[in-house]
């Protein structure tokens, strides 16, 4: 089963913030490339701020939060399988929390130093969506 409007209500694997943009990395290219105004036309409102300007909606909200059912979550952007339900976990940030993409092939790791943190921004593979964060929570 296919989640394809994963990222459809900005739904940040990885609990991801509000952040000033953080691309993928520079010169990287990507299987799936278009336009911002194809992007535009593609995505809803708010899949383009998640996944081209690094957006989120706001915790707690999202329908995939409590989302149970056995399944895969795809890039709302490339229809790419990137995180699997077998890998969800309920971290308490109020976004949908992977421990794992569904394979190394899935997605890139950029550095993001926004915000006056260090983090790891998660991006799709195949179009550079923007995903989420990885957050070091100790474990």
């Amino acid at each position: 089963m296919h989640r394809r409007d994963f990222l459809a209500r900005g739904a940040a694997a990885f609990g991801a913030v509000w952040l000033l943009p953080v691309q993928a990395p520079v010169g990287q290219k990507f299987d799936v490339t278009r336009t911002d105004a194809e992007w535009r036309k593609l995505l809803t409102p708010e899949q383009y701020d998640v996944l081209r300007h690094e957006a989120t909606e706001r915790p707690f909200t999202s329908p995939l939060l409590h989302e149970k059912r056995r399944g895969t979550f795809a890039c709302a952007g490339c229809a790419l399988d990137v995180f699997s339900s077998t890998t969800k976990f309920e971290s308490g940030t109020g976004w949908p929390s992977f421990w794992a993409p569904i394979n190394d092939k899935a997605i890139g790791i950029a550095r993001d130093v926004s915000f006056g943190m260090v983090r790891e921004a998660v991006f799709c593979r195949r179009c550079g969506g923007h995903l989420g964060h990885v957050f070091d929570d100790g474990t």
